[in-house]
């Protein structure tokens, strides 16, 4: 029963993070409803899940796909009796796919992974994906898709018009000198939006095993909140990747963003890169997020004193370093420790599970 109940609650979390409302009174609605099927039967399973954890049509295929990557690729049909057998084509995953197209015809069987079962798949949110195969990367980063990014809105200081609220006597008055006379009283609110995201992803030769996924993450970040987003690159220039990034699917969206970097695997002058953000743009209000392992080949007092600069402005900032995964990680490095004063959240980056934790991270800050 406990292995039931860990399986259950972990496929919830990856509902979640597909942007399905699979909240916790669902997912006991699942387990209850388990207590009275067999739960060897896929098709059962399929039906209860679905007609449990999912909120509205928008949830159904996210629900499909989630439960064919996590049930061994086999989901129920129109028919109770009936089962699908899905196969998930892993060549259009990696860097190397010009076309970024999923669906296109693959040659030899060594070109495909066999689905994760629900035990796999939660490994495989747990591991180090420096230490993962191809294939293994492959569905990670397939998983790091569906990953939803969205964020709490907040208050504006910009005002939008509404049917309720304080007067708007600029609208009012506008109207009546149009009109001849007053018609209504025109009313207006305060507009929300996300809170910002400025991401500085670190493509340096030390960041190498992490840059890609972490390149993933951002595409995710950006398709959620494309307005709210803002990805640069930054090893020994800092680039815009932004615009490369919107691209809807994720294998051309990093291809375009691939060619548009000139320092892959260099070194890293981070203390450089924040200058010259900060002296072209404002970060003011935002949440700054720096993916690096902190090896700064510029001097760290720069680096210290830019960060002193970002701290000021922005309303949080959060360092992702792929080495604080591990319990024996010590912030020593020269980077590292110019910054750290500077920051408000160091957290881990090597992971899918740590990913999906800086996503709610995000959402709520």
């Amino acid at each position: 029963m406990d292995e039931l109940v860990a399986t259950v609650a972990a496929f919830a979390r990856t509902l979640r993070a597909a942007g399905v409302a699979a909240d916790h009174e669902r997912t006991q609605n699942l387990l209850r409803a388990l207590d009275h099927l067999d739960v060897a039967d896929s098709g059962e399973v399929y039906w209860a899940g679905r007609f449990t954890l999912c909120a509205t049509p928008d949830d159904l295929p996210r629900y499909d796909r989630c439960f064919a990557a996590y049930f061994g690729g086999v989901r129920a049909g129109v028919a109770r009796t009936s089962t699908t057998s899905v196969t998930r084509h892993l060549a259009a995953e990696t860097r190397g796919d010009t076309d970024g197209d999923t669906d296109g015809d693959t040659d030899g069987d060594d070109e495909t992974a066999a689905p994760a079962t629900a035990s796999r798949a939660e490994v495989l949110r747990q591991r180090d994906v420096a230490r993962l195969t191809e294939a293994e990367r492959a569905e990670v980063h397939r998983m790091l898709a569906m990953l939803s990014c969205g964020r709490e809105r907040r208050r504006s200081r910009r005002f939008e018009s509404a049917h309720r609220g304080v007067l708007d006597p600029r609208r009012t008055i506008r109207d009546a000198l149009r009109k001849g006379d007053i018609a209504r009283l025109r009313r207006k609110r305060h507009s929300t939006r996300p809170r910002t995201v400025v991401l500085f992803v670190d493509v340096s030769g030390s960041m190498a095993p992490y840059a890609e996924t972490l390149l993933r993450f951002a595409h995710a970040l950006v398709r959620s909140e494309p307005r709210a987003t803002k990805v640069y690159s930054v090893g020994t220039r800092l680039t815009p990747i932004t615009a490369e990034l919107r691209h809807r699917d994720p294998g051309t969206a990093l291809n375009e963003a691939s060619r548009a970097i000139p320092d892959w695997s260099g070194g890293t002058r981070l203390g450089d890169e924040l200058k010259e953000y900060l002296s072209r743009y404002s970060a003011r209000g935002t949440i700054a997020v720096i993916a690096s392992d902190g090896w700064e080949r510029g001097d760290p007092a720069l680096l210290g004193a830019q960060m002193a600069r970002l701290a000021r402005q922005a309303h949080r900032v959060i360092w992702v370093n792929p080495h604080k995964g591990y319990e024996d990680y010590q912030p020593l490095t020269g980077g590292m420790r110019a910054a750290l004063p500077y920051v408000d959240d160091l957290v881990a980056g090597h992971s899918l599970a740590a990913y999906e934790r800086l996503s709610e991270r995000l959402a709520h800050a």
